[in-house]
């Protein structure tokens, strides 16, 4: 069964940075697209950004400009580098990997930005 597995979350202060990784149990191009979502308590899961396997990369509008997916085929690891952090980024963040048939969720990792 593939795994996503994800680490990086935590506390940090408005203005500042943090690097969530997303740590997948097979190669990482057997999908067709890999990225990032986030939930706050009560709502749905709203999308952060994207990846598709021909490389384009898209955001949600609220993090343009401050947060960057990228990833790493030899480490089957993709990432979401947060800058610029605000309170109101605070959510669970869950990384998700597509196939035609199913979408594989990670575990989900804490991301609180407050002083």
């Amino acid at each position: 069964q593939v795994q996503l597995v994800e680490s990086g979350g935590g506390l940090v202060q408005p203005g500042g940075s943090l690097l969530l990784s997303c740590a997948a149990s097979r190669d990482i191009t057997t999908f067709y697209a890999m990225g990032w979502y986030r939930q706050t308590p009560g709502n749905e899961r709203d999308f952060v950004a994207g990846m598709i396997s021909d490389g384009s990369k898209t955001y949600a509008d609220s993090v343009k400009g401050r947060f960057t997916a990228s990833r790493d085929g030899a480490k089957n690891t993709i990432y979401l580098q947060m800058k610029s952090l605000k309170p109101e980024d605070t959510a669970v963040y869950y990384c998700y990997a597509r196939l035609p048939d199913v979408t594989l969720w990670g575990q989900g990792a804490q991301v609180t930005v407050s002083s």
